[in-house]
């Protein structure tokens, strides 16, 4: 696993881990904690984007350099 693809995992592990601390709490949301975690939802969204493109880069690299 590169680095880059390390660093992204652990960014979603620690905003998932945000999010589902958010919605443990006893209290109602507030409109600011919303707004975190949708911005919290959007991030991860992107971030497991950021993923499928590198893993369909390797994936592709690996084909190419099989084929060559």
């Amino acid at each position: 696993m590169t680095t880059a693809v390390r660093a992204i995992r652990d960014e979603v592990d620690q905003l998932i881990g945000s999010q589902i601390e958010t919605f443990g709490q006893p209290t109602p949301l507030t409109s600011s904690q919303l707004d975190d975690f949708h911005d919290r939802s959007e991030k991860i969204r992107a971030l497991c984007e950021e993923l499928n493109r590198l893993g369909t880069r390797s994936v592709m690299d690996r084909h190419h350099r099989a084929s060559a």
